[in-house]
C-alpha cells in the first residue's frame, strides 16, 4: 500500500520467506492468502504470488507547511523571497551561550541522580524553582516562595492553563491591550476564552475603559507593552492595583522582554505589589532561545492547585534535564553574563535600525523606550498599513503591519524586529522600507 513493491512485483516464494524469516511456512501462506482476500495480491498459477495493479494508495497532496506557519504568522516562518525577516519577537540566536550551556549540562550530568529524570514534581524540578524564585525577586521585585512557582513550557503554556482554569471558574472573557499581541488574543481564542479590547496610550492601559468593560481579569504587559512599547505609567499602576483589589479581579502580567532594557533598569513587575491579585509570566524565550519551550507562572495561591492540575493532565511536567541545566546557569552566574552580552549587541542593533529609519523615513515617529526587541513605527496618517507591509515584502522585508495586532481602530504603523540582524543589515532594511514608502 506504500507504494515500494510496484504492481506486478513477485513476491517471495512461500518456502523461501518462511526460511528467511524462522517462521513455518503455514504462517506464510495464511499470510499470503490475506494479502489475496484483501485485494492487495494476486496469486497466479506458474507466476506466483504478485502485486495487483490497484495495490498502491494514491499518495496524500503535500502539505504546504511552510505556507500554514506564514498564515499563522509564526515569527520563525520565513517565506520565499525574504531575506530580511523583522518579525518581532524573533531573538538573536546565534548569541546562544553554547559554551556555558555545556558547561553546566555536565556539571549536571556529573551529579544528576535518577530521581531527578523521572517524573517528578509536575510544578517544576525544585533546584530550578528555588533558583528562579532567587532570581526573579533580585531583578524583578517578585514575591514569591518556591512552591510558588510552576514551570511551564513558554508563556503560552502558562496563558493556556490560565484559559482552562478561568473557564473553569466560569471566566469566558479576559481584557487584553489594544493593540495588543495578536498570538495572544489567539491562543486565548482557540482555548474557548474571548477577548474585549481595553485601549493603549502613551502611559499605558487605560484603566477607566477597563472599568467599563464589566470583567475580572486582564491580560498585559506594563514592563514594556506590546507593541507599542510604553511602559505602564505609575499613576495607571495605582489606578490598575485599585481595581485588581474588587472581589475576583486578577491580573495576568506577561514580563516577555523585560531583561531587555538599555538606558535604566526595567520597572519592577506588578506582581511584587499584589502577589495574591496578580498572576506572573516569563519565560527565557527572548534571552535564550524560544526553542528551548522554558517558562514559568507564578499565580496568587487560590489558584495554584488547579493550574498545577492542568499542567499535570496537559504533558505530566516540564523536561527535566533542562530545567536542571538552567537552574545551574543561574547559580553560576553565566545566566546574567550571557544577558549582559546580548544587551549590549542588541542596544547597538536598535541603535542602527534607528540611524537608518531616521535617515530614509524621516516623516515616521518611533514610539516606545529602549527596551525589547522590536520597534514600532508610526507611518503617515492614511497609511494602509497592510498595503504598506506588503510593498515592503516585495523589497525582501517581512514586517507586521500594527493593524495585525489591533481590534479597535487606531493610527497605522509598522512592527520591526531587530534582534536577529547586524547593524549593517538593518541599515539596509530601512533603506528598503524607506524606498518602498516612496513607492
Amino acid at each position: 500500500m506504500a507504494g515500494r513493491l510496484a504492481p506486478g512485483a513477485r513476491l517471495p516464494a512461500t518456502r523461501l520467506l518462511a526460511a528467511e524469516l524462522g517462521v513455518s511456512r503455514g504462517v506464510v501462506v495464511q499470510a499470503y492468502q490475506r494479502l489475496t482476500d484483501e485485494g492487495l495480491a494476486d496469486a497466479r498459477t506458474g507466476s506466483g504470488t504478485v502485486v495487483v495493479q490497484d495495490a498502491a494508495v494514491p499518495p496524500r497532496p503535500a502539505a504546504d507547511r511552510r505556507r500554514t506557519l506564514h498564515e499563522l504568522r509564526l515569527p520563525l516562518s520565513t517565506p520565499d523571497g525574504i531575506d530580511l525577516n523583522l518579525s518581532p519577537g524573533v531573538p538573536d540566536l546565534a548569541a546562544f551561550p553554547r559554551a556555558a550551556w555545556l558547561r553546566a549540562e555536565r556539571a549536571v550530568l556529573d551529579r544528576v541522580t535518577s530521581a531527578d529524570l523521572g517524573y517528578g514534581d509536575p510544578g517544576g524540578a525544585p533546584r530550578l524553582r528555588a533558583g528562579l524564585v532567587a532570581w526573579l525577586a533580585r531583578t524583578r521585585g517578585v514575591r514569591a516562595d518556591a512552591d510558588d512557582v510552576l514551570v511551564c513550557g513558554g508563556v503560552a503554556q502558562g496563558q493556556t492553563l490560565l484559559a482552562q482554569v478561568l473557564r473553569a471558574r466560569g471566566e469566558a472573557a479576559v481584557a487584553v491591550e489594544d493593540p495588543g499581541s495578536r498570538g495572544t488574543r489567539d491562543q486565548l481564542a482557540h482555548w474557548g476564552v474571548r477577548t474585549e479590547p481595553v485601549p493603549v496610550d502613551e502611559s499605558g492601559l487605560l484603566v477607566g475603559p477597563l472599568h467599563a468593560t464589566g470583567l475580572n481579569t486582564v491580560l498585559l504587559t506594563p514592563a514594556h507593552q506590546f507593541p507599542t512599547g510604553v511602559v505602564l505609567a505609575p499613576d495607571r499602576r495605582r489606578d490598575l492595583l485599585a481595581w485588581a483589589a474588587g472581589e475576583h479581579r486578577l491580573v495576568l502580567e506577561d514580563d516577555y522582554d523585560a531583561e531587555h532594557r538599555y538606558d535604566r533598569a526595567p520597572v519592577a513587575a506588578m506582581q511584587g505589589s499584589a502577589p495574591e491579585r496578580v498572576a506572573y509570566l516569563g519565560s527565557v524565550s527572548k534571552s535564550l532561545a524560544p526553542g528551548m519551550r522554558l517558562g514559568w507562572l507564578i499565580a496568587p495561591r487560590g489558584m495554584q492547585a488547579e493550574l498545577l492540575a492542568a499542567k499535570h493532565a496537559s504533558d505530566l511536567g516540564s523536561s527535566a534535564l533542562p530545567q536542571l541545566v538552567l537552574a545551574e546557569l543561574l547559580a553560576s552566574g553565566d545566566y546574567e553574563r550571557h544577558l549582559r552580552t546580548v544587551r549590549t549587541r542588541q542596544r547597538a542593533r536598535r541603535d542602527a535600525l534607528l540611524a537608518g529609519l531616521r535617515a530614509h523615513l524621516p516623516q515616521a515617529r518611533v514610539r516606545g523606550v529602549a527596551a525589547g526587541l522590536h520597534l514600532l513605527v508610526e507611518l503617515p496618517a492614511g497609511t494602509d498599513d497592510v498595503a504598506f507591509a506588503d510593498r515592503v515584502r516585495e523589497t525582501g522585508v517581512l514586517a507586521h503591519p500594527l493593524s495585525w495586532h489591533r481590534l479597535l481602530p487606531g493610527p497605522p504603523g509598522l512592527i520591526l524586529g531587530y534582534a536577529a540582524h547586524s547593524p549593517d543589515r538593518l541599515t539596509e532594511a530601512a533603506h528598503r522600507i524607506g524606498r518602498a514608502l516612496q513607492t
